[in-house]
């Protein structure tokens, strides 16, 4: 059981992982164990609400792929249970973020002193472009 929010928690049915050998640390231990971990959670077979689905994908970015399957991998320690609970953290951090409704944008105009200010600066920067140009000397 994957605890997203104290009323929502996603059942242990509904991940897939796959140990793989990974790179980095561990040395001669490395060949030998499979530690890095491959998450897998499929969106559309998932209980989540589906405001939450519609959510994941912008969020998922590269790790959903066309099946709506997101991919978590965690490599980075030398023991599977500890790379396990890595992609497991992350993976809950993801779907939390997709509970989460963004505020909607509430529109306001900049007030006259803004305007007025942007105006002269604007000014000032068209008056020193114009200064700018071919040097003419004395000498031609």
């Amino acid at each position: 059981m994957l605890i997203i929010t104290p009323a929502f928690s996603i059942p242990e049915d509904q991940l897939e992982e796959r140990f793989v050998r990974a790179s980095g640390p561990g040395g001669q231990n490395v060949n030998k164990v499979a530690t890095a971990v491959e998450l897998r959670f499929s969106v559309p077979a998932s209980s989540l609400p589906d405001e939450v689905k519609a959510r994941l994908p912008g969020l998922a970015g590269k790790r959903m792929n066309a099946e709506g399957v997101i991919l978590v991998d965690s490599r980075e320690h030398r023991t599977q249970a500890r790379n396990r609970e890595e992609a497991r953290v992350r993976l809950a951090a993801l779907v939390r973020q997709a509970f989460r409704r963004p505020r909607t944008r509430t529109a306001t105009r900049p007030t006259k002193a803004a305007r007025v200010r942007r105006l002269d600066a604007k000014g000032q920067r068209a008056r020193v472009k114009a200064q700018r140009g071919p040097v003419r000397g004395d000498d031609s």
